[in-house]
């Protein structure tokens, strides 16, 4: 008997992400994607010149941010974040988020990759 499964691709944190680029990134969220594998959380970045753009977070699977008390919820648009993570090899504006830091000092890990480096973060994790 045959069964039919979806396939969803999976890659490898060095596939993607500059593990020789940490950065840090301060923000106001604008959408949060709860979905499998990965969660996506964008945040709008002011620039030095002033102008705003659109940066997009890799963060951990669902499940895995529910387990540390990260849920949707906690993250509606027009929250002020700090996020610490890994930029995209491609250069484009989106990265691999390590963590989270909410204006009330909650910090929150938020990467899931096996092979993902992680940062050192300030305040309390959750």
């Amino acid at each position: 008997m045959l069964s039919a499964q979806n396939v969803t691709a999976h890659h490898a944190f060095s596939a993607e992400f500059d593990a020789l680029k940490p950065i840090e990134i301060k923000g106001v969220v604008t959408k949060a994607e709860w979905v499998n594998p990965h969660s996506w959380v964008y945040v709008d970045v002011k620039e030095a010149d002033g102008t705003v753009s659109n940066w997009g977070f890799e963060f951990g699977a669902p499940f895995s941010l529910k387990q540390k008390g990260l849920t949707k919820t906690v993250l509606p648009s027009g929250t002020e974040v700090v996020i610490n993570g890994y930029l995209s090899k491609n250069g484009k504006k989106f990265a691999y988020s390590t963590s989270i830091k909410l204006a009330d000092g909650r910090v929150f890990q938020t990467g899931g990759a096996q092979d993902a480096p992680t940062l050192p973060s300030a305040g309390t994790t959750n």
